[in-house]
């Protein structure tokens, strides 16, 4: 539970519109009166006497934006060294998160999903330090959903020392850091990172565009473990989100009951209809496949790049017009950190309308993370809003000038 602040006055927040997300419409004029954290009313017809007015003028509001796949522990504006995984130790990428969670916040994005640390930490679940630091009040940043360590096997896309190619023995990892191969070891690592504060598992189905080992679509663990992941997750009441590009790999998650695919590069149609039919998220990450650089990766690496890419943008197209439930996901810092509304401008690139993808980084965002206290500018939710210039139903692109950021009543900025 987040420790309670200093009683705050009420807040009027005057706006010339804000967007129903559900219906798709503008409320004219945008305001909101905001007490003890959350929305009290749309356009009240009294505001107390002790009410702090904040008059943001010809801005629209909108919910709080949310992020289901970041990595807050890496990147950040000095992230030049390819060797940072043996560099960094604990408490200097508990640093980082810091000054990468400010930076999410301030680009309006109020709650994100963690997504995997891979990293060696002595089985620290860095991600939920963060949450509670925030929760508490101590840094500012976003609403943090954490997965703690990804679980992988050895030598799999989140093996973090498969990225670097180190040689045997370089950096030892554990199944606490989520090193794990066969059934008895998920196991125990999905239990793992739920005993010390998880909200959520990640796990690798399938290789990547940045692996050495192996092609970008190779299913990298068998069904059975799949099966015991997604078994474990779900006796917690947790969701289960998998790294997958290729169509082998996102079909055996689907099948083991496995809730989101990130990525899904490389899907068959006929398994995007039954991503349809089971009812499975995807965090499309798409953006990647405009902005990502990777110019400084090997040359093999490159070469998969410019093979996944462009088959990856046909994917999403397929997937958003079968009606696929696509939730917002950016893989930051793949794409720098703050710059997280990219996503939604290359979301409509690939077909989505406007409002689809405010509503990917929003209502769809919060389904698949359980929660229905915020996403909509409704009484009675939380106080999670941010503004932008113009009319962000015909010109996506003005979710990347957010001037204000407001969560659970507090302002974070106003320009």
């Amino acid at each position: 539970m987040a420790r309670p602040r200093t009683p705050q006055p009420p807040i009027l927040v005057r706006a010339a519109r804000l967007l129903d997300v559900t219906s798709g419409q503008y409320v004219e004029p945008g305001d909101l009166l905001v007490d003890g954290g959350r929305i009290v009313e749309l356009a009240p017809k009294s505001v107390p006497d002790d009410a702090v007015v904040v008059d943001l003028g010809a801005i629209t509001l909108l919910p709080g934006l949310m992020d289901m796949e970041v990595n807050l522990l890496l990147g950040g504006p000095d992230h030049a060294s390819p060797l940072n995984a043996v560099q960094d130790d604990p408490a200097l990428r508990t640093l980082r998160a810091v000054a990468n969670a400010r930076r999410t916040l301030h680009a309006g994005f109020t709650t994100v999903r963690n997504l995997g640390l891979f990293i060696q930490t002595g089985g620290l679940l860095l991600d939920v330090a963060l949450m509670k630091a925030i929760d508490f009040g101590w840094i500012d940043g976003p609403r943090v959903v954490p997965a703690g360590h990804a679980i992988t096997p050895t030598g799999g896309h989140l093996d973090p020392t498969m990225f670097q190619a180190f040689a045997p023995h370089i950096m030892p990892l554990t199944v606490e850091e989520g090193i794990a191969n066969g059934i008895s070891e998920v196991r125990k690592a999905v239990r793992y990172q739920i005993k010390h504060g998880a909200k959520v598992v990640k796990v690798c189905a399938s290789g990547g565009v940045m692996s050495h080992t192996g092609p970008a679509g190779a299913q990298q663990y068998s069904n059975e473990e799949l099966a015991a992941i997604a078994d474990e997750a779900h006796r917690a009441g947790l969701k289960v989100a998998a790294h997958a590009h290729g169509d082998d790999g996102i079909r055996a998650a689907i099948e083991a009951g496995i809730d989101c695919i990130e990525h899904c590069s490389l899907a068959s149609d006929a398994t995007l209809d039954l991503m349809v039919e089971r009812g499975t998220f995807l965090v499309a990450t798409t953006y990647l496949a405009d902005g990502m650089d990777v110019s400084h990766a090997a040359p093999e690496l490159q070469a998969k790049a410019a093979e996944v890419f462009p088959r990856a943008r046909m994917t999403i197209s397929k997937a958003i017009e079968r009606g696929v439930k696509v939730a917002c996901g950016t893989d930051a810092p793949a794409i720098p950190h703050g710059r997280n509304a990219k996503e939604l401008i290359a979301l409509v690139a690939r077909g989505m309308s406007p409002l689809q993808a405010i509503r990917a980084a929003t209502t769809v965002s919060a389904e698949l993370i359980d929660v229905n206290d915020r996403g909509r500018l409704e009484p009675g939710l939380l106080a999670d809003v941010i503004g932008v210039p113009g009319d962000p139903l015909g010109d996506i692109g003005v979710t990347e000038q957010v001037s204000f950021v407001m969560k659970g009543g507090q302002i974070y900025r106003n320009d």
